[in-house]
C-alpha cells in the first residue's frame, strides 16, 4: 500500500501490513482464482464484486474517493471490499487500475469461515485488521490540513523508551507489530509483551489510568489505535474478542508466573 507520502513510518506500516497478509493467506490455505484486469480509467475494474477479497499479485490497484486517488495497492496488498459505499455510488470507494494488474480472487464469506475455523488465522486477521486501521489512520491525516497531520498511528520506540506509563490516561489500544517490551508495575517487571499482541486494552475499555509501564526491551514497532476505534472494531469484528482474550491470558499467566518466583526468592532469602 503507498499513499502520496515519502514517511517512513507509513512506509514500515505498509510492508508490515503485506507480511501479515502473507501470513494469513499460508494459515487459510485457500487456492485463489486469478484474475487479469484491464486497464480503466474510472469506477470499478471489470469483474470487480464487493463479495471477494483481492490480493494484489502483479501492477497495481487505485482505491478512489470522489475522483481523487486516495491511496495505491502494490503487490502483496489486499483489498478489502468498501461495505459502506455499497448501494452509494456517491461515497463509495472504486478501485481502478491504469496499466492492467492481475489479482488473486478469493470469495470473502469462505475466506471468513476459514479463518474463524483456525486460531492462529484469527490472531493474524485481528492484527490485520488494527495495522490496516494504523495505516488508514496515517492517510486520513496526510489528507487533512498540515495541523492534523500529527495524528498518530504507528511509532518505533528503541530499548529503554516508554511506550505506556503506568498512571497515565488510555487513549490508545497497543499492537505490538516486532520487538519485545517489558511490564512493570511499580517498577518491578511482572511480565513481557511479543510480537502481534495487543496490549493497553483493559484500561481504554474500562476508561480507567494505565495499571503498568510498558518499556521497550528491543527495538519495537508499535501500531496505535483510538480506544473509540477500537471499540467500533471489537463491535464489527467478533474476532478481535477472541484474539484480545488470548493475549489477556497470557498476560495473566505471565503475571502468575513472575509472582511465584517472587515469593519464591523471599522464602530463600
Amino acid at each position: 500500500m503507498r499513499a502520496n507520502t515519502d514517511e517512513q513510518d507509513f512506509t514500515t506500516l505498509a510492508e508490515q501490513f503485506r507480511e501479515l497478509v502473507k501470513a494469513l493467506l499460508d494459515a487459510v490455505n485457500m487456492p485463489p482464482m486469478a484474475l487479469e484486469v484491464e486497464p480503466v480509467a474510472g469506477g470499478n475494474f471489470r469483474g470487480f464484486d464487493a463479495g471477494q477479497f483481492y490480493v494484489v499479485r502483479s501492477g497495481s490497484i487505485s482505491a478512489r474517493y470522489q475522483g481523487k486517488t486516495i491511496y495505491l495497492l502494490e503487490e502483496g496488498d489486499i483489498l478489502l471490499p468498501d461495505i459502506t459505499g455499497v448501494g452509494n455510488d456517491d461515497i463509495a470507494v472504486v478501485y481502478s487500475t491504469d496499466s492492467g494488474t492481475t489479482l488473486d480472487a478469493y470469495p470473502a464469506l469462505d475466506f471468513m469461515r476459514r479463518v474463524f475455523d483456525e486460531p492462529a488465522a484469527i490472531r493474524l486477521w485481528t492484527r490485520l485488521l488494527i495495522t490496516y486501521c494504523g495505516l488508514m489512520l496515517r492517510i486520513a491525516a496526510i489528507h487533512k490540513q498540515e495541523d492534523a497531520t500529527a495524528t498518530p498511528g504507528f511509532e518505533v520506540y528503541e530499548p529503554g523508551d516508554i511506550i505506556i506509563h503506568q498512571g497515565d490516561r488510555a487513549d490508545y489500544v497497543f499492537n505490538m507489530s516486532s520487538g519485545v517490551a517489558e511490564v512493570l508495575v511499580d517498577d518491578v517487571a511482572v511480565g513481557r509483551i511479543g510480537d502481534g499482541e495487543i496490549f493497553g486494552a483493559m484500561a481504554a475499555l474500562t476508561h480507567a489510568d494505565r495499571s503498568a509501564t510498558v518499556r521497550a526491551k528491543t527495538p519495537c514497532s508499535v501500531v496505535k489505535v483510538p480506544k473509540e476505534q477500537f471499540t467500533e472494531l471489537i463491535k464489527s469484528n467478533p474476532a478481535t474478542i477472541h484474539s484480545l482474550l488470548i493475549d489477556m491470558a497470557n498476560s495473566i499467566v505471565n503475571l502468575n508466573e513472575q509472582l511465584v518466583g517472587l515469593r519464591g526468592t523471599r522464602r530463600s532469602s
